[in-house]
């Protein structure tokens, strides 16, 4: 027989080497399988996924007492013993031999303080009956001689048990009571048998039965020995009888074997035929296998070549050039009643462009001498239709005002002052915005000659009516025909003319600003969005006064073009807006050049008639100008804000924003120069400033989640510092002045409780532990719960106390590391020092009312060091 596993020193070490450290003998070690098996279905051991494990158990002297405890060890994958689970034995209920087993080697151990009494336990299964005998006695004597009692057993075969435990009593140890901590070894005995038995294997009348039979033997239950060598010589007695009858049926076996023969003949020719089959179906299978694999790449290639037919017709269907756009493109008509036609052969031509580029296009069709040609023609088409529509428009621009100027009666005539009315001309113009809109798609260097060309065609318009206008200005105004001569000797007759009434000239100057800007206004927003540039729809109408140059005519120096450069430039598009706004510019000074000369011309006519009335209009273009600034400024504001903004598309940003000083600065020089009445207005602006800087402010802050809070801090004090003495005598900038203030308290208290709870997390995450628990347990409880005891309390004040003044100087100096703001340090330490204060005067009572026994420091004391550092 093999040598059992229980005998072996080297697994015995092994399992001591895995429990090194836990100051507990190894009484047994013998390895097993361990299964978890199918409850209820007879004929079903269970034993699927078997595991190798090793069960070990072991004893702990400690005192006069020994605890015993069941150890499951299994195999690392290096083949290193380690443990996997603990079992106490004074927790063990039941031991239960499965009855399933035929081989009697599988037992379960049934332990009462398992969590789920539901889940079967596992199954373990011995190499034979002698190792799971031998595990079970190990097991019974140290629950009856260290426990003091034995759990109960079920499924054991009392007979064969008591049998074997007379043949292996020598070498069978128990744990016995222990002497120096070593487990001294002892026989089993009868009385050692006595174990609680849940279901009986026999009834009564059985037992009794089997009692009387063995007592017709020579020995009773006892003589285990003689009973086994009578067993044996009866063994020998009914072997002997089976030979001889064996070879007294010699002629029926002789039978049999002729019948093996023939039997064995028809099985060779059954395995021949079988042969013969197998080959006939292995060559019909594969040809089956060669069939199938034809039809499957046919199948495939049908497939292949329907999607190929479907992607070859969508491609045809891109390519094609439908007959009436071709023939719109090529040769039709631009009238108004053909402009639809016209639209949609310029929408199928972009779209058919941009449909053979490769992002809409596969790559794979983008080289292909098709796509090549086709792209070619289409290059064509358009270059034709571009041609052809800009001559049109050209042509088309230059009859309108021909036709205007042709026609005196949209003009001023005599005794009649005829305001310019535009509109017939937009309505004609708007037929051909979508066609423009079209044309800059598909060429944008042909809006170029066409801007020119409008622009020379209404720049004529315009000035021919300016020019009237003032004739006929001069003409019906009522003034004195005799220039005033202010630098002479004054004479009787010339008294006269200084007291005459001369304001009508203002009066018509006035007029004919109000006239006559508003239309140039309205021309240079028209003429930017229907000659499709890229700028805002709003064009601030004050600031046309200056393209003009009337105001200039009264010595005013104003440098604004058209308040064009003051647009933003939106949406990110900086580089196109800048070149688009260039361009703007520029055909707006062909557009309003020369215009200029009929307002210096109203003026000359003014000066001579009364040199004094130049300092009345002077006044006069000053209050039209700020009356119309208001829109203006609101392109100012909205320019500076969009500034602002950017600031948070930067790389990462440290220390105060340039722009929180610089908004001081504005701040400052619009409060000395405003007027009264413009309150609201700068209000207004100190409100849309303000907001968006503290929304981009918030913003750039979160891009960097760690330096946040310092960020913040050093930006809103940067603020309040700058705008104190403004926010003193200024309602709306003191709103925002204690809007800082609050949002810079909230960074500092956010910075500091960081950095203190970075240097003293364990101190203060102790305090936290005891608060939470003390919504749920009392205080008294909470000394003993996990972590929180008296010496857990010990480590961390040790750990965390010890060199204090080291942690409050690191604390000082991780303050100090990331401020750009030295200014800010004292204020910002003064703060950390009174809050770490608190939060320590908060754990120190927290630590008198549960632990009173304990001493940590003072208050006073950390407060006396804080104060020295």
């Amino acid at each position: 027989m093999a040598k059992s596993s229980a005998d072996d020193e080297e697994l015995r070490r092994a399992c001591e080497a895995a429990i090194e450290g836990t100051k507990q003998k190894i009484v047994l070690s013998i390895r097993v399988a361990k299964s978890h098996g199918i409850w209820g279905k007879s004929g079903k051991l269970g034993r699927h996924m078997a595991k190798p494990r090793v069960l070990a158990l072991s004893t702990k002297s400690k005192g006069q007492r020994t605890k015993a405890f069941l150890r499951v060890l299994k195999y690392s994958t290096g083949g290193v013993l380690e443990p996997a689970k603990l079992y106490k034995l004074k927790h063990l209920s039941k031991v239960e031999v499965i009855a399933n087993d035929p081989s009697g080697c599988s037992f379960t151990l049934g332990f009462d303080n398992l969590r789920s009494q539901s889940v079967t336990p596992p199954q373990w299964t011995m190499r034979n009956i002698d190792d799971r005998n031998r595990l079970l006695f190990c097991i019974l004597n140290i629950c009856k001689d260290v426990l003091g009692r034995l759990p109960k057993v079920v499924g054991i075969d009392i007979v064969e048990m008591a049998l074997w435990a007379k043949e292996n009593t020598p070498t069978i140890p128990k744990q016995t009571n222990l002497q120096d901590g070593v487990p001294v070894a002892a026989t089993v005995t009868e009385s050692d048998m006595k174990v609680t038995v849940e279901r009986e294997l026999v009834s009564q009348a059985e037992e009794e039965d089997m009692e009387a039979l063995l007592g017709n033997y020579l020995m009773g239950i006892g003589e285990a020995e003689a009973f086994s060598e009578s067993l044996k010589r009866e063994l020998l007695a009914l072997e002997a009888a089976n030979v001889h009858a064996i070879l007294e049926s010699e002629p029926l076996i002789e039978e049999v074997l002729l019948g093996l023969e023939a039997a064995t003949n028809c099985v060779d020719d059954m395995d021949e035929w079988l042969g013969i089959f197998n080959l006939k179906l292995r060559h019909m299978r594969e040809d089956i296998e060669s069939i199938e694999t034809r039809n499957n790449k046919l199948e495939m290639q049908s497939v292949n070549n329907v999607s190929l037919i479907e992607e070859l017709d969508k491609l045809l269907e891109r390519l094609r050039v439908p007959s009436e756009h071709a023939t719109c493109l090529t040769a039709g008509s631009f009238d108004e009643a053909h402009m639809l036609q016209n639209i949609e052969a310029c929408e199928w031509l972009t779209g058919a462009l941009r449909g053979l580029q490769v992002p809409n296009l596969d790559p794979s069709y983008a080289n292909t001498r098709a796509v090549k040609e086709k792209r070619t023609e289409l290059e064509k088409l358009k270059t034709m239709f571009v041609r052809r529509a800009s001559e049109f428009l050209r042509n088309y621009f230059a009859s309108l005002v021909d036709f205007m100027i042709s026609d005196k009666s949209y003009f001023s005539q005599r005794g009649q002052l005829k305001r310019p009315d535009h509109a017939d001309l937009r309505y004609k113009c708007r037929t051909y915005a979508r066609l423009l809109q079209h044309l800059k798609s598909l060429d944008k260097n042909c809006l170029g000659p066409l801007r020119k060309a409008y622009c020379s065609s209404l720049s004529l318009l315009l000035r021919r009516e300016a020019r009237e206008f003032a004739n006929e200005l001069r003409a019906s105004t009522k003034a004195s025909r005799n220039p005033t001569v202010w630098l002479e000797a004054s004479t009787g007759s010339s008294q006269s003319s200084h007291n005459a009434d001369t304001s009508s000239v203002s009066e018509a100057y006035a007029k004919m600003l109000t006239i006559f800007i508003p239309l140039l206004v309205d021309e240079s927003s028209f003429f930017a969005h229907f000659m499709c540039f890229e700028v805002p729809a709003l064009v601030p109408p004050g600031s046309v006064a200056n393209g003009n140059k009337d105001g200039n005519a009264n010595d005013e120096d104003d440098d604004d073009d058209l308040g064009i450069m003051e647009i933003d430039e939106n949406d990110g598009k900086a580089g196109k807006n800048s070149a688009d706004l260039a361009a703007l510019n520029e055909s707006l000074q062909d557009l309003l050049d020369g215009i200029q000369e009929d307002f210096y011309a109203v003026v000359d006519w003014a000066y001579k008639i009364d040199p004094l009335r130049c300092i009345s209009m002077h006044g006069i273009t000053e209050r039209y100008l700020s009356g119309q600034k208001a829109d203006a400024a609101g392109f100012f504001v909205d320019e500076a804000c969009h500034q602002i903004e950017r600031n948070e598309r930067n790389l990462r940003q440290m220390g105060v924003l340039s722009y929180i000083p610089r908004f001081a600065t504005l701040a400052t020089c619009m409060e000395q120069y405003i007027p009264g009445q413009s309150r609201d207005l700068v209000d207004h602006a100190y409100t849309k400033f303000v907001s968006i800087m503290f929304v981009t402010l918030e913003r750039i802050a979160q891009t960097d989640p760690k330096y946040a809070d310092v960020f913040l801090l050093e930006n809103y004090a940067a603020f309040q510092n700058s705008l104190y003495d403004l926010a003193n005598v200024v309602p709306t900038l003191a709103k925002y002045y204690h809007q800082a203030s609050e949002a810079y308290e909230q960074a500092c208290t956010r910075h500091i409780s960081m950095i203190i709870f970075y240097q003293f997390e364990k101190l203060f995450q102790f305090a936290r532990k005891i608060e939470d628990l003390m919504y749920t347990i009392t205080p008294e409880e909470i000394p003993f719960q996990l972590g929180l005891s008296k010496m857990d309390l010990r480590k961390m004040l040790k750990s965390s106390l010890s060199g204090v003044d080291k942690s409050i100087s690191a604390m000082y100096k991780r303050l100090q590391k990331n401020l750009t703001s030295e200014e800010l340090l004292p204020s910002l330490w003064d703060k950390c020092k009174k809050e770490f204060l608190d939060k320590y005067e908060n754990f120190a009572q927290l630590v008198a009312k549960i632990y009173p026994n304990e001493s940590i420091p003072s208050v006073s004391e950390m407060r006396e060091l804080l104060a020295s550092m």
